[in-house]
């Protein structure tokens, strides 16, 4: 199986955003993000099979109506918004980690995917989404004949 995502380079960024926090918390007493936009991004793992491409989105707190998916060409696009929960005046927060707001998720496929099979399903906060390959992106054995 090839490796389709050799880092996870959304969660190392996100674990150093919240490292920079600290950090700028501990100096001045106020997060640096918090003047900046919050931006989600969900975790996203791809994997495939001789017969399909299998992609599984963490979608917490979402309804399915919340998301869109979209193949065009050889580009699985997921993207969807992450509503904010009504604040209670009476609340004050000592921490805010999680993240709202819009997102969008471009994932560059490695076959051709037959698009009219596609299949999705959201359960559980997950978002689970099978591609079957083309025919001619498949995997196929060739047998060595001896002479």
């Amino acid at each position: 199986m090839m490796d389709l995502v050799p880092w996870k380079s959304f969660n190392e960024i996100g674990r150093l955003r919240r490292d920079m926090d600290d950090v700028w918390r501990h100096f001045f007493g106020t997060p640096l993000t918090e003047s900046m936009e919050s931006v989600w991004i969900p975790s996203i793992d791809v994997s495939e099979t001789d017969e399909n491409l299998l992609v599984k989105a963490e979608l917490p707190g979402l309804e399915a109506d919340d998301i869109d998916i979209d193949v065009s060409g050889n580009v699985l696009t997921i993207k969807g918004e992450k509503r904010t929960e009504e604040e209670k005046e009476e609340e004050n927060f000592y921490s805010r980690e999680r993240y709202f707001g819009s997102f969008q998720r471009a994932i560059q496929l490695p076959a051709d995917v037959n698009t009219e099979k596609v299949d999705a399903t959201f359960k559980n906060g997950v978002l689970s989404i099978t591609l079957p390959k083309e025919e001619s992106s498949r995997r196929k054995r060739i047998e060595v004949k001896t002479q």
